[in-house]
């Protein structure tokens, strides 16, 4: 594993905090009806990208993932700049404006999205995985979902083939304790989601989902495993999101008691303490951070703001279209 020093803690730091903020001021932009459809925010889950992307070489390795996908791009290096315009709709976003919250893609930095059906990234990922070993890539694909997207179907199908092919792919549960609005206790036999790959003979563990390093250190043992052609790895990352499932969710489904228990935990005030402990930074510079982190925001929504609509014609351009298509009716 790579080694988490001073410097590797700053950057965490700084990172987090820009990416709890982006959300913030998409909430922000959301009530403002600047951004429209869905918005699925991430505070609170931080420290997953944090981790993961210091586990990954990030010069081969590859992230798929479901709809709340506005902050791990950005971890591999996408410009918030663009994901902001495709947030507001404009012709500068990732997707041109037309993918939206749920569709966030970028194919140079080898994010593979942005998936609004529940669970349907889990095959995609283990067949981007097929892909690398087949061509001999070396690559590994992190494929990551929701606790609710375990009772899906095709993540056992997925799974069966993972192993029995050895694919070079790790699978993550952003277990956040509710798919939606239902808790775990609902709607599963099984409480601990891990468990689930271990019937497939997956090496499959929970995880601290409220601490980058030991995230990191999880991710690594998993990503050498892949890339040595030892089979896939199931991690449960036991996480926590401090806003709704969308905009839309009233939560009535938890309480305030249980939020503010889990912000005593938040993985960011965690970071901080550690650095002040340390004497690693000082407040004051750490305040200056923020700062710097406000203004890159504001950056951002100005660049989106600024950046046209797409034309009606565009939309015509991106979607997939053949004249002599050989199934069309042709009275």
């Amino acid at each position: 594993m790579k080694e988490i020093t001073k410097e590797t803690y700053l950057k965490w730091f700084k990172d987090m905090s820009f990416w709890r903020k982006f959300e913030d001021k998409c909430r922000s932009l959301y009530l403002k009806q600047k951004i429209r459809g869905f918005l699925h925010l991430y505070n609170g889950q931080e420290a997953i990208p944090a981790g993961l992307t210091h586990a990954m070489d990030l010069s081969k390795d590859k992230i798929i993932t479901a709809y709340r996908c506005h902050i791990l791009p950005i971890s591999m290096g996408v410009d918030p700049k663009r994901i902001m315009a495709e947030l507001l709709g404009k012709i500068t976003g990732t997707s041109h404006g037309m993918g939206g919250s749920m569709h966030i893609f970028s194919r140079k930095h080898r994010f593979y999205g942005g998936h609004g059906i529940v669970g349907g990234q889990i095959p995609l990922g283990a067949g981007i995985a097929f892909a690398d070993k087949y061509f001999n890539r070396e690559s590994v694909t992190i494929t990551i979902m929701g606790d609710g997207a375990v009772r899906q179907g095709s993540l056992h199908e997925t799974f069966n083939m993972a192993m029995l092919w050895k694919l070079p792919v790790v699978f993550i549960c952003e277990n956040n304790k509710y798919a939606m609005g239902t808790s775990i206790k609902r709607s599963s036999n099984i409480e601990e989601i891990y468990k689930i790959g271990k019937a497939y003979g997956m090496y499959s563990y929970p995880v601290d989902g409220m601490d980058p390093e030991k995230i990191a250190q999880a991710a690594s043992i998993a990503i050498e495993k892949a890339r040595k052609g030892e089979g896939a790895t199931f991690l449960d990352i036991k996480t926590y999101r401090y806003r709704g499932h969308s905009m839309s969710d009233s939560e009535l489904y938890r309480n305030k008691e249980e939020v503010n228990w889990y912000k005593k935990k938040d993985p960011i005030l965690k970071l901080k303490n550690m650095i002040l402990q340390n004497q690693w930074e000082t407040v004051e510079n750490l305040n200056v951070i923020e700062h710097e982190v406000k203004k890159k925001i504001e950056c951002c929504v100005e660049f989106a703001e600024q950046s046209d609509f797409p034309s009606v014609e565009k939309m015509y351009n991106v979607v997939y279209y053949e004249n002599n298509y050989p199934f069309l009716d042709k009275v």
